[in-house]
């Protein structure tokens, strides 16, 4: 399969009738190990998770090249589509997702951090035209932080605010647009009312509905950012804690690297 029979397939994903569940790895390892399910039907990276995994705070401090090449580690590991969080392209989003494409990967988060919309439809616009020149179907999954950085505003004006970015992201080429925050079903039926069926991504979060749930009310995809490593970290802490108390590790110990 062609690199861009691979990224045909994710958008596939995003399009079809169907939630598609990605959950977020952050090495080879942790990708093998999600890979390896058999209801996984692709993968993304958490920019996070990869930042913390080499000492960096979230936020583009982490060099691209460090973040590039983990992203395409990953994607040369497994055989399902691989889909990288590339926070806000690192100050030249065409550039960004050209690398990323080189190094095999095919959709890509790409977030607005609010900035005025014109400048947010434009990096929207600069990673479509990018992946248009490299001829691949790339799954650009547009960021609105609306929410995450605009939650101090009215219900209304956030949700608005939300509908309006994404709809000028989907113009601008992109594949859906991705709303994260913890909200219920009522703001979730709003935002696919205002963006469209299948055009709409979340994060797993306490107060968003269950993903058969979200299926039904026509999301398109559903991801879980940094806190799969964050149960892995957590695990990893708590099998210390219990082999300084004296314990032994637990029986039936899966290899998965």
């Amino acid at each position: 399969m062609t690199l861009a029979d691979t990224a045909a397939e994710l958008r596939r994903l995003h399009n079809a009738p169907e939630l598609l569940q990605v959950v977020n790895v952050w090495d080879v390892a942790s990708a093998k190990a999600v890979a390896a399910l058999p209801e996984t039907r692709a993968i993304a990276t958490a920019s996070h998770s990869i930042a913390a995994t080499f000492g960096y705070p979230d936020g583009e401090q982490i060099p691209v090249d460090l973040m590039l090449d983990m992203a395409g580690r990953i994607a040369r590991a497994v055989d399902v589509p691989v889909t990288a969080d590339l926070e806000a392209g690192y100050g030249n989003p065409g550039e960004t997702i050209r690398r990323a494409i080189g190094a095999g990967i095919v959709g890509a988060n790409l977030e607005d951090q609010l900035k005025p919309l014109a400048d947010s439809v434009a990096a929207v616009e600069a990673a479509v035209a990018a992946a248009d020149a490299e001829g691949v179907p790339f799954a650009l999954n547009a960021r609105t932080d609306a929410f995450v950085r605009g939650r101090d505003r009215p219900r209304d004006v956030w949700v608005a605010d939300a509908i309006e970015r994404g709809r000028a992201f989907l113009e601008a080429g992109a594949t859906c647009v991705f709303v994260p925050g913890n909200f219920g079903e009522d703001v979730v039926a709003e935002l696919v009312a205002g963006i469209g069926e299948r055009r709409v991504s979340l994060i797993g979060l306490p107060e968003v509905p269950v993903p058969a749930r979200l299926q039904e009310l026509g999301v398109a995809r559903l991801s879980y950012g940094p806190y799969a490593q964050r149960v892995a970290l957590g695990a990893l802490q708590d099998l210390a804690s219990d082999l300084y108390g004296g314990g032994v590790p637990p029986r039936g110990i899966r290899p998965l690297n």
